[in-house]
């Protein structure tokens, strides 16, 4: 009893702490139920998920990402998880279930490992050597050059994005639309890599009503304003067009401001002081001759009298984003000051304004412009909840030909290129030494996941076709056969034009692999914060 240590509290006595390999089989669980939830949603089979936000409102969709934004999760491995559906989003764009499903197969073959007391260390070395490995594959040997110029080629890349989604009843459609809307904001650099701004610079409106067939890229940007004053012009060819970032009205005070009037004439003249202050930021604005103005604070009775005199059409309020659109649409500059207004920010780019009523709601267009950098994605369609999904979609292909021109190189979709992997990554394991070689190979077995769960969603016999498969990729030949997977067959992916961006591609894999590792080093957890406490 002597010679026993006292026992000493370190930790307050509400702090939760959980170590070892417990918490490493709860993180692998919770990583495999985030990667159950979205399973079904991959391939051109795939299920939408209906999920209801605590203030009644309805998300319909089968992305990845979109689901998991949705998803309330306590535990902390599995948000984790939902983190790189979200990064691979903002990263690439597409692939966002792919890279959840990988991850979550990555840590489920891990946990026979840990089970069997391996080091995670070993576990982790592997599965980074295998990475590196898989990298080198891609580009070196399973990606092909593509043609940019191509417009066949390139129709070919969004159409395989754009058929494992909703979209692909009006896939013809959506391929020309995305196409045209990178085009246009694609701005091409000597020597650099191209700038590509699809977020800023490539608006999606979505207007209920109509069909979605009636959708289209304008040549030129949409807002939802009117004209202020009814007496305005609502169509004007050839457009002089001046964008301000100043209101055309009186300035109030910043704070409370007292005026002390002696003489009952003075309350006329201060009257007549707000009126001269109006005239005098309209008459640098009519000194310009513009025929449109669009700023982004208000316009006052006044002013609109004195613009409207001037034959010059006056929209209000218009977003920050949407004026930075307008500006580089017609080539204009967006003004501070009235008094510095030159002949070079006035924007002459578009050849029509004009004013349209879609709905119960008034729409300004600025088309036909000559060399647009920026455009408007008009979007009709039944209902808010389907033009949602068709945005989401639209985002994904137009993310998929960013990559593209960025990184102009394929490879083959349809859980070719993972299997493809899977069978040299399978070689290549027989050369690691020691224990290491299990792991490494564990990396080809769950890369084998994403054909497995493609045949799963179409309802084919999954050991059966993926056996005919590994066959068919054995001696590492017929990199381009994959999984049909619309029937559940054998496919030759040449034929059936199904191709993926390299950049998606290794995004995917890279965010699987090191998600899993991170995972995997974790061997406690303490919760329990000291605001709790307090």
């Amino acid at each position: 009893m002597a010679g026993r240590q006292p026992q000493v509290m370190v930790m307050h006595t509400k702090t939760k702490k959980e170590e070892g390999r417990k918490v490493q089989l709860d993180n692998i669980n919770a990583a495999k139920c985030v990667a159950d939830v979205i399973r079904t949603c991959l391939g051109p089979r795939a299920m939408l998920k209906m999920l209801m936000d605590p203030m009644g409102g309805i998300v319909m969709t089968s992305d990845g990402n979109a689901i998991l934004r949705e998803i309330v999760v306590q535990h902390p491995a599995a948000k984790s998880m939902i983190e790189i559906a979200r990064t691979q989003d903002e990263e690439v764009g597409d692939g966002t279930t792919s890279v959840i499903v990988l991850a979550g197969e990555m840590l489920s073959q891990a946990e026979q490992f840990i089970a069997e007391n391996m080091h995670p260390t070993v576990i982790i070395g592997a599965y980074l050597r295998a990475l590196d490995d898989a990298i080198e594959l891609l580009e070196n040997e399973i990606s092909i050059p593509v043609n940019l110029d191509d417009t066949e080629e390139m129709k070919k890349i969004v159409r395989s994005c754009i058929g494992t989604k909703l979209m692909k009843q009006w896939e013809a459609l959506a391929v020309q639309i995305a196409l045209e809307a990178v085009k246009c904001v694609t701005i091409k650099n000597d020597g650099t890599r191209p700038e590509v701004d699809i977020k800023r610079y490539a608006k999606v409106e979505k207007v209920p009503g109509g069909q979605l067939e009636d959708s289209e890229v304008l040549t030129g940007v949409m807002v939802n304003k009117d004209v202020t004053h009814a007496k305005m012009r609502r169509r004007i060819e050839n457009p002089r067009i001046l964008l301000l970032d100043c209101g055309l009205e009186y300035t109030k005070g910043e704070s409370q401001t007292n005026i002390e009037i002696t003489n009952e004439g003075d309350f006329a003249r201060l009257l007549e002081i707000e009126e001269e202050y109006i005239q005098g930021l309209c008459a640098n604005i009519i000194a310009a001759k513009p025929d449109l103005v669009f700023t982004e604070k208000g316009v006052s009775d006044l002013a609109q009298h004195f613009l409207q005199k001037a034959n010059i059409t006056a929209i209000r309020r218009v977003r920050k984003s949407d004026n930075n659109r307008i500006a580089r649409a017609v080539g204009a500059q967006i003004v501070n000051r009235t008094d510095e207004i030159k002949e070079e920010d006035i924007g002459t780019g578009a050849g029509l304004f004009e004013v349209r009523k879609i709905g119960d709601e008034y729409f300004t267009f600025v088309t036909e412009c000559k060399d647009p950098k920026a455009c408007t994605i008009l979007l009709r369609g039944p209902s808010q909840d389907l033009l949602k999904e068709v945005e989401r979609n639209l985002q994904d292909a137009m993310n998929v030909v960013r990559n593209v021109i960025i990184n102009p190189r394929l490879v083959p979709g349809g859980g070719a290129c993972e299997i493809s992997l899977a069978v040299a990554l399978s070689e290549k394991a027989r050369s690691v030494e020691g224990v290491a070689q299990w792991p490494y190979k564990a990396v080809a077995r769950a890369l084998e996941v994403i054909p497995r769960t493609i045949i799963q969603n179409c309802g084919a016999s999954t050991v059966r076709v993926l056996t005919e498969l590994r066959a068919k990729h054995a001696g590492c030949s017929n990199h381009t056969w994959g999984v049909d997977g619309q029937a559940g067959v054998l496919a030759d992916m040449t034929e059936l034009g199904i191709w993926e961006p390299l950049s998606v591609k290794l995004q995917t894999i890279k965010t699987a692999i090191e998600t899993a590792t991170l995972l995997l080093r974790i061997d406690a957890i303490v919760s329990g914060s000291k605001k709790a406490m307090q």
